[in-house]
Parts: structure tokens; sequence; C-alpha cells
């Protein structure tokens, strides 16, 4: 059963100027791991968090590294989740889906328990 579904497009230039304007944001929101990816797959995994906190639907923000995007082998990417965001994942399947073009990153969640 579905018991959520989160979509987020973001202006990968816009958000580059953001990153660069701020000092501290790359670190804030992105794993370490996630800080060497190019502009682009930074734009899709930020989308890819605010479409799963969309998903979850929590009644108070979350922290960053909580979900950090990974990718596996065959290029499918994926969730690894930490404290408090599994904690309400809790067990439920978390479908992702990433893409980018013409200067635009999007995501969508479905959350499945």
């Amino acid at each position: 059963m579905i018991d959520g579904i989160g979509i987020d497009v973001v202006d990968i230039a816009r958000f580059l100027e953001s990153l660069e304007r701020t000092p501290g944001l790359r670190e804030k929101l992105f794993t370490e791991s996630e800080r060497t990816l190019s502009s682009q797959s930074l734009a899709a995994r930020f989308a890819a968090k605010e479409a799963l906190y969309k998903a979850l639907s929590p009644s108070h923000g979350l922290h960053w590294h909580d979900a950090e995007v990974i990718n596996q082998p065959n290029g499918k990417p994926e969730f690894l989740f930490r404290g408090e965001i599994a904690d309400l994942v809790d067990g439920a399947q978390v479908h992702l889906s990433l893409s980018h073009d013409a200067g635009i990153a999007s995501a969508i969640v479905v959350l499945e328990r």
C-alpha cells in the first residue's frame, strides 16, 4: 500500500548559485561522499531529500545527513537511512527515481508499506 509520495524539481544553475553564495551549505545538505559528485547529481540528490520529506510528511524538520543517496552497482539510486529518518521509514520500501536534463534536476519518492 502506498503511504506517501513526494516529488521535487530543482533549477540546477540557481541551486549552484545558492551553494556558492552560502558558506557551509554544501556541508549542511550533503554527506562527505555525496559532496564529491557533479553539480547535476548534487541538485538531483537535493531534490530527492526534499521529495522524501514530502513523502514522509513529518511534523518537524529532519537532518539532511540522515538520508544519503547512494547508487547501486547498476546505477540505480536508493537511500541509505540513519537516525530519525530511519525511525520514520521504519522498514517501509522506499522507491526513488532521479533525473536531470535541460538545467533541471528532479526526483520522485514513493513510500510503500
